[in-house]
């Protein structure tokens, strides 16, 4: 596969659903670069509110295991850094992790995306492909 430039793909963890209210625990994502090299991240953050026990049940981290990991303002700028250049792609991440992780940069002053970046959801890709419209021969 041939890249144009590098490739972000990323999942984020948080205390809830509301982007707005809830906030980030964990940042997972891989780098993939038009030579083919790879970088990971993978970041808990102490989101400064009380993880409910329903988000607990479902990604299995708790209040005891960010109370000591970095705040999102503090890993920003770096993330920031690492994110330049990069396409963004997850599961849902349009309607979900990218404006989370917006939201989060905001709180903290910062302006994301960069201009220039491609979104790619692989749920509307994945709905695409096993669509009931779709003729099978």
């Amino acid at each position: 596969m041939s890249l144009p430039k590098s490739i972000v793909f990323f999942d984020l963890e948080s205390t809830g659903v509301s982007i707005t209210q809830d906030r980030i625990v964990q940042i997972g994502a891989i780098k993939v670069n038009p030579d083919g090299t790879e970088e990971i991240k993978n970041v808990l953050l102490n989101p400064t509110i009380p993880i409910p026990p329903g988000a607990t049940e479902i990604h299995g981290i708790s209040d005891a295991d960010v109370q000591d990991k970095p705040l999102f303002r503090q890993v920003a700028k770096s993330f920031l850094g690492w994110l330049s250049g990069c396409d963004l792609a997850g599961y849902n991440s349009d309607n979900f992790d990218i404006p989370m992780l917006i939201e989060e940069f905001s709180r903290v002053g910062i302006t994301f995306p960069e201009e220039g970046t491609n979104f790619i959801d692989v749920l509307k890709i994945e709905r695409k492909v096993n669509s009931l419209s779709l003729i099978h021969i």
